[in-house]
């Protein structure tokens, strides 16, 4: 979403709700529960002739509720309530956006916010959790619905009902794109499953989930004019699948269309993405709403799929003249308000209003810090980590470590619990979104596991004085940040400093500190990949991402052990910009004239797979991760099914913790398709495995169907239009990154 909103106070009057039903009546009424939703305004009873159960399908109580609005009330439900000015409006609620409902009806309000990594910062404080890229770190599906819970039962708590969140954009394409830290990596599947089990999770706390934006909107530089070149088959397998597999796992019911052209068309009025992709292959049942001011016209729109206006009306208000002049169908707009219907109904918006209570901020912050220490990454250790805890004194610099972590910026970004705790700062780009630090203080937390120490601070801002702090020391802990937000891109990979008035060279603070310090670590504090000059002069780096509200005390738990660091990276870390597919970011000539980016250079072939197909050699590979232990696997065996109607395959191994410490490993498997593809090979399934000290797990299995949302074993036929299993040799892979693998063998499929 892009909304640079005023924050607003959180309005706490509680929800008037209907309780005098009789025992006869409740069955008839309870189809229209949402009446209970209304602000303080006593609801008219609903019409009485008759109404579907509540165990109708949403389809059928749609329907029946559509029979009973007149035009107006259609009309009201397809565009925001916000006035032109809504950036410095506060709407009920502090919502993010507002359509009031229709009491009569049942039909409840609708309160939207932003909560792509937690409930957006307009609402009042939340849990401000790790980045969404951090989540999809951990690898684990199970970790990442315990983190959507949180944003959906935080939003019911602040009495809103649909969530803006779900950012699955690809930032495999354009890893400098400001919202890379809510996105879930480079790879469709990965990022498909991560994004569902949020999704899923909020909707399982009868809030509207949603996922976006819709589609290829992969980078911010001039997002409101950029025009994405791509073909079919490299759509459907790259970005547009992590879509498909979203909306297929989850359930979800929304989807937010995006501000950028595909293929010449706007992206909220694309009949390609919206039509034929979403509400036909994919026979998504839900609606589509716009990003904020994302609406371009109101018969294109409104005829090639979009089906709500946010966040006020400058189109859609006029659809009742449109209709009837027949330019749009009276179909078309019932369509319309069906879908928004039924997604409330499929939600559990009509039964199930939200009710202002107190947010439980010791569940969220347990999981905010359990999603850190499974996310982080360790990138190197050459014996140094972890630390012991009898070390005599460390020196702690850089980032405001003595107080605080970094959060990004923009839609997402939330007010924390306790609020911020630094002033916050304006940088000139993007101007509206503030550098806002989370009070989670990395040095009180290394103290309290290293009490005997001398633990210091040095700001890092005079890289001298901070080599003199680590010199005296015996340990030294380097902090390096990068802020991102949306509406911007960073400069560069490298550690650009755009949180203070007077940047800080980072990579030199580095190197000065580990020419004085040989026993120096960097913890990372970002969005995406970084470069890292100096990475050979350390001798441990951390990538910690955002680490939310509880990151210090996390990031400590895993520098001292107490927590084994089992973290894999979602996306590929480049040795240097000229290994990306654009190395110069393509940007716009003006503020409003379109201009092109061109996907077809890398195809299908995002991410891993573009360093595949090209032979370079990256930093640090995707699904690259280290450990305080190490593991074996042995006896990997490999058996097909390659024919009938369960066509797949599953991959069996034994795993052997042979370290002493107890640890996570995530082992993954990749799949070579036939040459006939032209594809590198892929991801297709993973298991994050616990294995004990010394123990071994026998019998692992990774079962992969191609029958899946995902499919696995299939690419896009564009002569047929549809997913396509080759016939040929397909080489199955077992390892722990994409560049580490071994072959477990090869089934045909004739």
């Amino acid at each position: 979403m892009g909304n640079p909103r005023v924050s607003g106070n959180l309005h706490t009057t509680n929800i008037y709700r209907l309780r005098c039903f009789s025992i006869f009546s409740a069955l008839i009424l309870l189809v229209f529960a949402g009446a209970c939703g209304g602000r303080g305004r006593t609801p008219v009873q609903p019409p009485q002739d008759n109404p579907p159960p509540i165990t109708a399908s949403p389809d059928v109580r749609a329907d029946y509720v559509l029979s009973k609005m007149t035009q107006d009330e259609k009309i009201q439900l397809v565009h925001g309530a916000a006035g032109p000015q809504w950036w410095n409006q506060t709407l009920p609620r502090s919502a993010g956006g507002f359509i009031p409902g229709i009491p009569h009806l049942g039909v409840p309000d609708l309160y939207f916010e932003d909560g792509s990594v937690g409930v957006g910062q307009s609402a009042g404080q939340a849990t401000a959790l790790p980045s969404s890229i951090a989540s999809a770190a951990t690898w684990d599906t199970t970790q990442a619905y315990d983190y959507g819970k949180v944003i959906g039962a935080e939003m019911k708590a602040l009495g809103l009902n649909v969530n803006l969140g779900g950012n699955v954009n690809n930032a495999g394409r354009e890893p400098r794109d400001g919202r890379t830290f809510e996105t879930k990596g480079e790879d469709p599947i990965l990022a498909g499953k991560i994004n569902a089990a949020h999704l899923k999770a909020i909707q399982d706390q009868f809030v509207m989930a949603g996922m976006k934006h819709y589609a290829l909107n992969d980078q911010e530089s001039g997002r409101t004019t950029a025009n994405v070149i791509i073909d079919d088959r490299s759509a459907r397998e790259s970005d547009l699948l992590a879509f498909e597999i979203s909306m297929k796992d989850s359930n979800v019911q929304s989807v937010m269309c995006s501000y950028n052209l595909v293929n010449g068309q706007w992206a909220c009025e694309n009949s390609y993405l919206l039509g034929q992709v979403l509400k036909g292959d994919w026979a998504f049942p839900g609606y589509v709403m716009s990003d904020w001011d994302a609406t371009h016209s109101t018969v294109n729109a409104a005829n090639r799929g979009l089906d709500q206006e946010q966040p006020d009306s400058n189109f859609f208000g006029g659809l009742k003249q449109v209709v009837q002049s027949g330019n749009v169908q009276q179909t078309r707009l019932d369509n319309m308000v069906h879908r928004i219907l039924r997604a409330m109904f499929a939600a559990g918006l009509f039964e199930h209003p939200p009710v202002v209570a107190a947010i439980d901020t010791a569940a969220g912050a347990a999981v905010a810090q359990a999603t850190e220490e499974q996310g982080a990454v360790l990138l190197k250790n050459t014996g140094i980590l972890p630390l012991s805890t009898s070390v005599p004194s460390i020196a702690v610099i850089g980032s405001h470590a003595d107080v605080a972590v970094l959060s990004g910026g923009g839609s997402a970004q939330v007010d924390p619990i306790g609020g911020p705790v630094l002033p916050k700062v304006y940088p000139s780009v993007p101007g509206w979104s503030a550098v806002i630090w989370e009070p989670s203080s990395p040095m009180n937390a290394i103290k309290a596991l290293a009490p005997g120490a001398n633990v210091q601070f040095n700001d890092g801002s005079n890289a001298s004085s901070a080599a003199s702090l680590a010199a005296s020391s015996t340990v030294a802990i380097v902090f390096v940040s990068q802020w991102e937000s949306e509406g911007m891109d960073v400069p560069s990979l490298n550690f650009t400093d755009l949180t203070s008035a007077v940047p800080i060279d980072q990579d030199a603070l580095v190197n000065a500190v580990a020419t004085a310090n040989p026993n120096t670590i960097v913890v990372m504090e970002n969005g995406g990949p970084k470069v890292m000059p100096w990475l050979s002069n350390v001798k441990a780096a951390l990538e910690a991402w955002y680490p939310g509200q509880k990151g210090g005390e996390a990031i400590a738990n895993i520098l001292f052990g107490v927590v084994n660091p089992s973290g894999k990276l979602p996306m590929t870390f480049p040795a240097n910009v000229n290994q990306l597919p654009r190395p110069v970011i393509d940007t716009p000539p003006d503020a409003t004239t379109p201009f092109n980016v061109d996907y077809t250079i890398e195809g299908y072939n995002v991410g891993y797979k573009w360093y595949d197909t090209k032979g370079f050699t990256p930093l640090f590979p995707f699904g690259f991760g280290m450990s305080y232990t190490n593991f074996s696997v042995s006896v990997p065996q490999l058996s097909a099914t390659t024919s009938g109607t369960s066509i797949g395959f599953q991959v069996t191994f034994d795993i052997q913790n042979t370290g002493s410490r107890d640890g996570a490993e995530v082992e993954q498997v990749y799949l070579q398709l036939p040459a006939s593809t032209n594809e590198a090979k892929r991801l297709v399934g993973w298991k994050k495995v616990n294995v004990a000290a010394g123990q071994m797990q026998q019998g692992v299995t990774i079962q992969v169907d191609a029958n899946d949302s995902s499919h696995p074993l299939a690419y896009w036929n564009t002569g047929t239009a549809a997913w396509t299993i080759a016939s040929g040799n397909y080489t199955v892979y077992l390892g722990n990154s994409s560049q580490n693998l071994v072959n477990v063998g090869t089934f045909q499929i004739p």
